[in-house]
């Protein structure tokens, strides 16, 4: 489900800045999320879907091999606030890698910039988001790896090279296929022989 709050009351009163927009937007949803719900705001409009199993175990089989390879210590986010070029963008990837070196912003959040690796597992309800506006932002904000994983076609899709507002690698193998990033920043292989499908 996808629900795009239109309300002229809390558009006035949040003013012209993107990061105001989006720091009282999240402050306004963090009240409101249902539980099992995640929340994000993408080009301004709040998209919401539903944490599933499938999902869960996806994002915690990456979570450990990342975990495995960079130490318990590693900066590995999991649904936490990322702010990214575009309009009024506020994601919450369901897992996402900082360089080692990253900080916090004042405000406590942290810089798109020290993004090292995104994973984003698909959910119906905002599926056109990840393989859209999310692809977009994240190319423009030349986040190295993106990895989408799908449950629902047994697929990953993996966007390497980002320069000008796109990705110009794209990979897509079935589950099963081992996610080859020894190439790349992270210099691993990503299994995906236990990923769930839905």
């Amino acid at each position: 489900m996808t629900i795009e709050l239109i309300d002229s009351r809390i558009e006035v009163e949040m003013g012209d800045s993107d990061r105001q927009y989006l720091d009282e937007m999240f402050e306004f949803l963090y009240d409101d999320i249902p539980e099992g719900f995640k929340a994000e705001i993408v080009e301004g409009a709040v998209a919401m879907s539903p944490q599933r199993d499938t999902h869960s175990d996806i994002v915690k089989d990456v979570l450990f091999q990342l975990g495995a390879c960079f130490g318990r210590r590693s900066k590995l986010k999991m649904d936490v606030r990322l702010d990214l070029p575009g309009y009024r963008n506020g994601f919450c990837p369901d897992l996402f890698k900082l360089s080692d070196d990253a900080k916090q912003e004042e405000g406590r959040r942290w810089r798109y910039q020290d993004v090292e690796f995104v994973l984003e597992v698909i959910s119906r309800e905002t599926a056109d988001n990840d393989y859209g506006k999310k692809l977009d932002a994240y190319a423009e904000g030349e986040i190295p790896v993106y990895l989408i994983a799908d449950p629902y076609t047994g697929r990953w899709h993996l966007f390497l090279t980002p320069k000008d507002g796109e990705y110009l690698t794209k990979v897509t193998r079935d589950f099963g296929t081992p996610v080859d990033l020894t190439d790349t920043v992270l210099g691993l292989t990503l299994q995906t022989d236990e990923f769930p499908r839905d």
